[in-house]
């Protein structure tokens, strides 16, 4: 490889990891509601947690109560660092935070003090669970604020069941790894693995069952590859990006059925069909500009290109068209606009060059239509 091809590094970031500390004991002194929110984080790790504060919240009170942490209800000694894997101050007294951080490294604990970013070995972000799914956003102390409203648009953009998709193939990896478990086998386990995750969309495996993780497991040890193997056809999952149950049409296909919906809020929402045009966004018309920018929600198709898609401010539902299974993610793709027409909101469901050339724009005017919503078209160049 040569030297013009290999990345400079950028330095000034941080090193991230995730810090296995199941069954190591975190400390934390203080105990005020920033001190609590770092007891959850440590609880949901698995850690042992005990606080040093001569007094608690309602909700480090609770948790006491329960066993789950472990209080010691007085100010902070240097033996409570004793046995600690990892501390965390939460006190307004800095000196204090200070001197128990200089404690800390002299006896190589990692440290981390509440808004005082040179005491801190590391910092906590903002992060999002689902199952065993786990994002964190870091801004480097710079902007925790906007790290939050970054972690939420990186979550809404995540397909539908995306942590209950990880759980599923967590399990059949550990299957296949009972099945064949020679360490010679390590490269054709991942191979086919990997054929599997990336064939699949992320929904269809959130619904594996059972016998589809049998099913797949019998093509392995037969040496298939997994993209013989049907799966999880079903139907569409009938349930909303929120997890509850869809309030539109459940128990069948949308293009099976078609019955009136009725506003759930009595706000009537709307739907604006628009073209994307070339790819380049300076070449969006004003109206497909103002669309996007008013929209709550865009249904956008899977080869809408990445600069369009940033002039975009709100959430971003793409269609997962897969093969083999072009019908059903144009039907989730109806479901999603039904339940957010539904919900009052305005939909704009954006198609790559004009929605009417080549883009089926008049099949979806005429769903649409049955359901008594009439789209607004803008038209793209193409």
């Amino acid at each position: 490889m040569t030297d013009d091809k290999l990345r400079d590094p950028q330095g000034g970031g941080s090193l991230i990891l995730a810090w296995q500390a199941a069954d190591k004991t975190v400390l934390i002194v203080g105990g005020g509601t920033v001190a609590a929110g770092r007891a959850f984080n440590a609880l949901e790790a698995d850690a042992r947690v005990v606080v040093v504060a001569p007094d608690i919240n309602a909700e480090l009170q609770h948790r006491a109560d329960r066993g789950q942490v472990v209080w010691r209800a007085r100010k902070f000694e240097d033996a409570d660092l004793d046995g600690a894997d990892m501390v965390l101050t939460a006190i307004g007294d800095a000196g204090e935070s200070r001197r128990i951080a200089t404690l800390c490294r002299l006896r190589r604990i990692p440290v981390n003090a509440a808004d005082i970013n040179d005491l801190c070995d590391f910092w906590f972000m903002s992060t999002h669970r689902d199952h065993s799914v786990q994002i964190a956003v870091s801004t480097n102390s710079k902007a925790p604020r906007l790290a939050n409203r970054i972690r939420r648009q990186v979550a809404a953009a995540l397909p539908r069941g995306t942590g209950l998709a990880v759980e599923q193939i967590g399990r059949l990896r550990k299957r296949i790894r009972e099945a064949d478990p020679k360490p010679e086998s390590s490269k054709r386990r991942m191979a086919w693995l990997m054929q599997l995750c990336d064939y699949w969309p992320i929904e269809q495996l959130a619904r594996l069952d059972a016998d589809n993780i049998d099913s797949l497991l019998e093509a392995y040890v037969r040496n298939d590859a997994p993209q013989s193997i049907v799966i999880a056809q079903d139907s569409i999952s009938q349930h909303s990006s929120s997890g509850v149950p869809s309030p539109v049409l459940q128990g069948q296909l949308v293009s099976d059925s078609v019955t009136a919906t009725q506003p759930l809020n009595g706000k009537r929402g709307r739907l604006t069909l628009v073209g994307a045009g070339v790819g380049d966004p300076e070449l969006l018309t004003v109206r497909a500009h103002r669309a996007l920018l008013e929209a709550d929600i865009v249904l956008a198709d899977k080869l809408i290109p990445e600069p369009v898609l940033d002039v975009i401010k709100c959430e971003v539902y793409t269609a997962r068209k897969f093969p083999g299974a072009a019908t059903e993610a144009q039907d989730d793709l109806y479901r999603r606009g039904l339940e957010e027409l539904t919900r009052g909101r305005h939909v704009v469901r954006l198609k790559q060059g004009d929605p009417f050339v080549y883009g089926r724009g008049g099949e979806e005017i005429l769903f649409f239509r049955k359901y008594g919503y009439e789209p607004e078209v803008v038209p793209g160049l193409t």
